[in-house]
């Protein structure tokens, strides 16, 4: 493996890999340390020349052991039993919700600030409102706003799915 191919592979992977441990470890900065930790041993096995024949698969392993690392080290053996041994559905899911963050992403400043504080923050459109200090019909309009870019973003060229957490 090329340090070319290694960084596309890292840009193709670090998004669905840090979504992935998220689910196990639930929280984002452990989440991001893991997948660093994982692609620096995976470099330097590769500069030491192991050759790894499927990479995405080695990479989830890794980042699976590192998780379960992470958990053994808080003494939390219960959260053992929610680290599930790898499968397809694994890669699908962590690859869906980092296409749903990177569509997120991508939305204007304010129109996401005020997605987020309805989906992810549960709060209502009055509520938004009065935090924001604009009115009601604002914050419906830009709600309108995101699900329509959203629905733009990630149907495009793939079959449309539901937003989970919407």
């Amino acid at each position: 493996m090329t340090s070319r191919e290694f960084e596309v592979s890292f840009r193709k992977l670090y998004l669905p890999l840090g979504m992935y441990a998220l689910r196990i470890v639930e929280n984002l900065d452990d989440a991001e340390d893991l997948v660093q930790d994982a692609f620096i041993k995976v470099w330097q096995a590769v500069e030491n020349g192991e050759d790894i024949g499927n990479f995405r698969a080695y990479m989830y392993r890794c980042v699976r052991n590192g998780c379960i690392s992470l958990i053994r080290s808080r003494k939390d053996f219960t959260g053992l039993e929610t680290v599930p041994d790898l499968c397809e559905e694994d890669y699908e899911t962590s690859s869906m919700d980092a296409r749903i963050w990177k569509a997120i992403d991508g939305l204007p400043e304010r129109c996401r600030e005020i997605f987020l504080m309805s989906k992810r923050d549960g709060l209502s459109n009055e509520e938004i409102a009065e935090e924001l200090g604009i009115s009601v019909k604002t914050v419906k309009n830009q709600m309108t706003k995101a699900f329509s870019r959203l629905h733009g973003d990630l149907s495009s060229g793939h079959k449309p799915f539901f937003l989970m957490f919407l």
